[in-house]
């Protein structure tokens, strides 16, 4: 409809037309990305652990567990074995990182039954002097690989990898004699093995936790605040409508009590109605119903009924739900319509999820009818408003589209 609809066709057809621009209009519910937002929060805080989760393994790896082997590589009992697990555990940590950063980790235990491999290869091929130096670098780094492996699992998984992997190194100590001194360091270096990654990995999933709990917390606060300011927007917007309502309907029964009016006038009839059914819409936009649209119709045909109008109300199909501004759209101008109606009536209501059609067939008679447009196609935007007359029947659509 465009602004002329709403535009009275009688002066004092004030329930025509409602001051449209002193209305607000209600905020819209929240969308599905206004709840879907705690769920990016927490991925967003779990992506900056995963990129430091990355970062400390490759650096550790590179940094420090490259040098020292290659400076003590001819030290080793096995060279080979040690430069060639390094180079296969860089691979597969840069494979791993770069999947794990992409949101499609690697299968968790194939990656960690390879790198516990590697860790038995690694202390195997050390020797007993490369033992507890930084040239045995599986003592620093496969414990941040562990982490790439089962990121998003739970601890108890990285708890047994480390478990695994100090039994690992407890048979390579104890292979080249139980010396105290040995099993003291063996112990520190499990310590350090043990704190550091199931820390990160710990703190990491608390610190997603705590970020999804506040975002939560928060779209639950908007919420409840555009509820509220939808409420009393709602309250004031039924108030302003309800007081014009009223105002329209009070002018034409002082008129009649003051005798201004004539009862048996057919425009006095017309407001009369037109008032009437007004209020009873009024009355159903607040019913808590399955089908609001369907009821507001129905609680207009039920008035032309009871003032002797011979009324069929077909539906098809369900509405979607609908804002009140659009189902007032919608019906709104078939109420009109109805009011002036005169020996039968047909209203019709075509309904889709995407589509909402509702159709008004009444005989034609002289006059300029009830909406004060003249015959065509109206639209403003939301709703589609066509009114055709032919001398025989009057045909009245509104129609909305999402």
């Amino acid at each position: 409809m465009s602004a002329d609809l709403g535009a009275p066709a009688h002066p004092t057809d004030a329930l025509e037309a409602p001051d449209r621009a002193s209305v607000p209009t209600p905020r819209e519910p929240i969308s599905a990305e206004g709840l879907a937002a705690p769920a990016a929060v927490a991925h967003a805080s779990d992506r900056g652990a995963r990129i430091v989760a990355v970062a400390i393994a490759l650096a550790w790896h590179v940094a420090i567990g490259l040098p020292a082997v290659l400076t003590a590589r001819a030290q080793f009992a096995a060279p080979t074995v040690v430069l060639g697990a390094w180079v296969l555990v860089a691979v597969a940590g840069a494979v791993a990182g770069v999947r794990l950063l992409r949101g499609s980790p690697l299968p968790p235990w194939p990656l960690a039954g390879l790198l516990l491999a590697v860790d038995a290869a690694v202390f195997a091929a050390a020797g007993e002097q490369q033992l507890f130096t930084a040239a045995n670098w599986v003592w620093g780094t496969l414990g941040w690989f562990f982490v790439l492996a089962l990121w998003g699992q739970r601890v108890v998984g990285l708890i047994a990898l480390l478990s695994t992997h100090a039994l690992i190194a407890l048979v390579a100590v104890l292979g080249h004699g139980p010396d105290p001194a040995d099993v003291a360091r063996y112990v520190m270096y499990v310590y350090g093995t043990f704190s550091l990654p199931v820390a990160v990995f710990v703190g990491s999933a608390t610190i997603v936790g705590l970020a999804r709990e506040r975002a939560a917390v928060s779209a639950a606060d908007h919420a409840m605040a555009a509820e509220r300011d939808a409420a009393e927007r709602g309250r004031r917007e039924r108030r302003d409508r309800l007081a014009l309502a009223g105002s329209a309907a009070g002018r034409v029964l002082g008129e009649l009590a003051a005798g201004q009016a004539d009862p048996d006038d057919p425009e006095v009839q017309r407001r009369c109605v037109l008032a009437a059914a007004r209020l009873r819409r009024l009355i159903a936009e607040s019913d808590d119903v399955p089908d609001p649209l369907l009821h507001e119709l129905r609680a207009a045909a039920d008035l032309a009924e009871r003032n002797g109008l011979p009324i069929d109300l077909v539906t098809i199909g369900t509405p979607p739900p609908l804002p009140v501004e659009v189902r007032r759209r919608l019906a709104d101008p078939l109420t009109g319509t109805l009011a002036d109606a005169q020996g039968w009536a047909r209203l019709t209501v075509v309904s889709s999820p995407d589509e909402v059609v509702v159709s008004l067939v009444t005989p034609d008679r002289e006059g300029p009818g009830a909406t004060g447009l003249p015959p065509g196609d109206h639209d403003d935007g939301q709703v589609q408003y066509l009114y055709e007359r032919d001398g025989n029947i009057r045909w009245a659509q509104t129609r909305w589209q999402r």
